[in-house]
């Protein structure tokens, strides 16, 4: 089994009691997630069965889509209604009001993470220093917010939409709204519909899952790895050249171009999935423009 699965994460699970739940459906050690969900969110968790297992921390960088119920006028030491409360204020704001600071957000900004995250400092997980009552300061990261859509206000509860990108707490970003409005906030329900091209609609309870293994139908779940690539041009080596490409050898752009014309025009950095003379797929490959080669990015042979 080499390839990744959709997994819907249940609430109160964490991303580790995931992986290793799947490690005795699976009957296989070599499974990885693709970015932590805490233990009160749900929703898509992309994970890497076998080989794969090499892409872990290509997804983690994946733009991602959440929705969230933001609770006006509290606000927590964990950010969320899982901690302890620190304030309970009035909401004076209008919904006209709300609405128009959550617009304000859109488009990015610097963000503190969380002391309850699984952020390292000084080699430090934040969460472990926040449980033994200790505040360190964290650096701000710029985090990428596409969109924010209002779908629902009912005060003192909203519920919206995020777009984003990598390594964006959504947490952070409800604190930060509450802040914004004066009254705090926090966030009471969060359940991630997306993950790059991994949708909340084909996402697969692990009990779900149990059913299709006892079945042996896993090969109906599983998307393989090159499916995961298949959006990339491929090229088909020769006899001669397959050689090089078990071992993993660097290849001239000119011979890639050969066999394959839509590489003519690559960009640096442009990625072509790798096959032998056999059909056999190999890995992917990736461009490097200053010196007209393309070099291994992922290999996956056995």
């Amino acid at each position: 089994m080499d390839g990744m699965i959709n997994i819907y994460k249940e609430r109160d699970y964490t991303s580790h009691d995931v992986v290793a739940r799947l490690r005795g459906i699976l009957h296989t050690r070599k499974i990885g997630h693709t970015g932590t969900l805490d233990p009160m969110a749900e929703g898509v968790l992309p994970v890497c069965v076998g080989a794969a297992t090499k892409l872990c921390e290509t997804f983690t960088d994946h733009d991602k889509e959440y929705e969230a119920v933001m609770l006006l006028g509290k606000r927590y030491d964990t950010l969320d209604v899982t901690g302890v409360m620190l304030e309970s204020n009035e909401v004076m704001s209008t919904e006209e009001e709300i609405a128009a600071v959550i617009q304000g957000f859109i488009g990015g900004y610097d963000q503190v993470p969380p002391m309850y995250s699984a952020k390292k400092v000084d080699g430090q997980k934040l969460y472990d220093l926040a449980r033994s009552g200790k505040t360190v300061e964290r650096k701000p990261v710029f985090v990428n917010i596409y969109d924010i859509k209002v779908l629902s206000i009912d005060l003192p509860r909203v519920r919206i939409r995020v777009s984003c990108g990598k390594g964006t707490y959504i947490r952070s970003l409800i604190d930060d709204i509450g802040n914004s409005l004066g009254c705090g906030a926090a966030m009471e329900e969060l359940t991630r519909i997306k993950v790059g091209e991994f949708d909340i609609s084909g996402a697969i309870k692990l009990s779900e899952l149990e059913k299709i293994v006892a079945e042996d139908k896993i090969s109906d779940v599983i998307i393989t790895l090159e499916e995961i690539f298949s959006e990339l041009e491929s090229f088909k080596a020769t006899p001669e050249l397959s050689r090089l490409l078990r071992n993993g050898n660097v290849m001239d752009g000119k011979s890639v171009r050969r066999v394959s014309p839509g590489m003519k025009d690559a960009h640096d950095g442009d990625k072509i999935r790798m096959y032998d003379s056999e059909q056999a797929f190999l890995g992917v490959y990736e461009y490097k423009r200053s010196r007209d080669i393309f070099k291994p990015y992922k290999m996956f042979l056995n």
